[in-house]
């Protein structure tokens, strides 16, 4: 009987757990392991910063609907992990991250990047353990893949110390078990918006899960829907700031409220009580519901739903696609060619302070799961590397991501990451300059200049192109498809107005 070292068990591991792509950074105790994972036929996408490839599995996660998996080097390269997890965790994705660790058998002897890593991501993560024995390494790793899918998604931590990874064990002794499960709930979420007849409403990132030309959304009747409605529904998403809690005067203080969370937990945790706190899987629920509603449900609400559209109608025409011309591109100007120059599939990864505000509601999104941003955590440098991540888990779509100067600023080498896995994505840059709109100029610290990312793009391999005129967006924008297309990365530099500010909710009360 063959023996197995752990760094050949864990590579198995991952190949039965149906993992086809990994994001990395090689080095340290792992790096026998991602050489066997490469023998399993894993494709291994190495990047420039640790927090990049968190980023990206998270991505994949979301795009897939299934686990995004990183793995990192000991000591400060796993830590590098940390913001992303973070984010994977408030955003509910099921990350699993994987690093390599100091010996278990020399800790407390100051040896090579020691550090207790799983205690440092503990606050980070769903679930974080340490692997001691090579015979449970299957069913670590299984527990861990379950863990971060059931329930209410997210990441999940897994530590090998290197002398586990390097030691051996006999085949036959080695415990393989493996199972995962997840739902996905958006088909009866748009059987029942069909036959309830009820207005709806995404939060950002559930752009999709019905489409957003659907005749039941009425994107800019918001306000009025949520303060007129006497039932409201909140189905698998938090009451947080990104509702506003649910709460007046921005909903009607008379309304009912019913909620549909898998995690008896989160039912608790609100601002405003809940009426009706249902705890189970929304797929499951709405299914219920589906079979429980009238098939003359829709009929009643037709005056509602005729004067939430007529709203939306006027509202459009008073836009009327006009924007500012004394002086630089407003970013409206930038959403609206990149609305009409998508692909209907198109995933839109948007990052950044003003233009991912003036997106959010300009720009809509038709499948699940395909638009991505900086989501409830707020964390930004997320865009460039969810674009990454995005392509590479449907490589066949259109990926754009549109990205504020600053925060592509963050993790802009992940272009280079981008070009030699040939990933071939759409990114286009609001360039205004720095830091957040500044018509005063008295922000500290904002200005960063008007930098040639363009010019940085063409020297990493990549299309670049600058633009400082509205009418030549969109030819800028075909040439770059173009290349995109031919199997090259290509960035599209445009020049905006640094006083253009997008109006949004204060988030935030830092008083007391």
């Amino acid at each position: 009987m063959a023996e197995l070292s752990g760094n050949e068990i864990l590579a198995r591991c991952l190949k039965a757990q149906g993992v086809k792509d990994l994001f990395f950074i090689m080095g340290g105790p792992m790096l026998d392991a991602e050489s066997c994972c490469i023998k399993e036929g894993i494709r291994l996408i190495d990047t420039r910063h640790e927090q990049g490839a968190s980023y990206m599995a998270q991505a994949y996660s979301r795009v897939t609907q299934g686990p995004g998996v990183c793995m990192a080097a000991s000591g400060p390269a796993t830590l590098n992990f940390g913001t992303g997890l973070a984010n994977a965790l408030i955003d509910c994705c099921p990350v699993v991250a994987i690093g390599g660790s100091s010996p278990i058998s020399q800790f407390g002897r100051q040896v090579f990047q020691e550090i207790d890593q799983v205690k440092c991501l503990e606050g980070q993560v769903k679930y974080a353990d340490r692997v001691h024995n090579l015979k449970r390494i299957p069913q670590q790793v299984n527990f861990a893949f379950q863990t971060a899918l059931l329930g209410k998604p997210g990441p999940v931590y897994l530590d090998f110390p290197g002398d586990v990874l390097y030691s051996k064990v006999e085949e036959d002794q080695v415990d393989w078990s493996y199972i995962v499960l997840w739902s996905h709930a958006w088909d009866e979420m748009r059987a029942f918006v069909d036959k309830a007849g009820i207005p709806f409403y995404t939060t950002p990132q559930g752009r999709g899960v019905v489409p957003d030309d659907h005749p039941y959304s009425y994107m800019t009747m918001r306000s009025n829907a949520f303060q007129e409605a006497d039932l409201i529904i909140v189905l698998g998403t938090r009451m947080n700031y990104v509702i506003a809690h649910a709460a007046p005067p921005r909903f009607n203080k008379d309304a009912k409220i019913a909620r549909i969370e898998i995690d008896a937990e989160e039912l608790g945790r609100s601002a405003r009580n809940v009426d009706i706190p249902v705890m189970g899987d929304c797929k499951s629920v709405l299914q219920q519901l589906i079979d429980a509603v009238d098939d003359k449900t829709a009929e009643r609400f037709q005056a509602w739903r005729q004067k939430l559209a007529d709203g939306e109608a006027a509202k459009r025409t008073r836009a009327g696609g006009n924007y500012p011309t004394d002086g630089d591109i407003h970013p409206l100007r930038l959403c609206e060619e990149i609305k009409n120059f998508q692909n209907r599939d198109a995933i839109l990864c948007v990052d950044g302070q003003e233009i991912l505000n003036f997106g959010r509601q300009s720009i809509p999104t038709f499948t699940p799961g395909h638009r991505l941003n900086s989501g409830p955590f707020g964390t930004m440098g997320v865009g460039l590397p969810f674009a990454v991540g995005a392509k590479a888990a449907k490589p066949n779509n259109q990926v754009i991501c549109m990205h504020g100067d600053g925060s592509f600023g963050q993790n802009a080498m992940e272009l280079d990451t981008a070009v030699r896995h040939k990933l071939p994505l759409l990114c286009v840059i609001s360039l205004n300059g720095g830091w957040t709109a500044d018509p005063e100029r008295n922000k500290p610290g904002r200005d960063l200049g008007y930098t040639r990312y363009d010019i940085m793009a063409q020297g990493l391999g990549a299309h670049g192109e600058y633009v400082e005129n509205p009418e030549d967006i969109r030819p800028a924008l075909e040439r770059a498809q173009k290349k995109v297309d031919e199997g090259m990365v290509a960035l599209v530099n445009v020049k905006t107005d640094y006083r253009a500010r997008a109006t949004t909710v204060r988030f935030s009360n830092y008083m007391t």
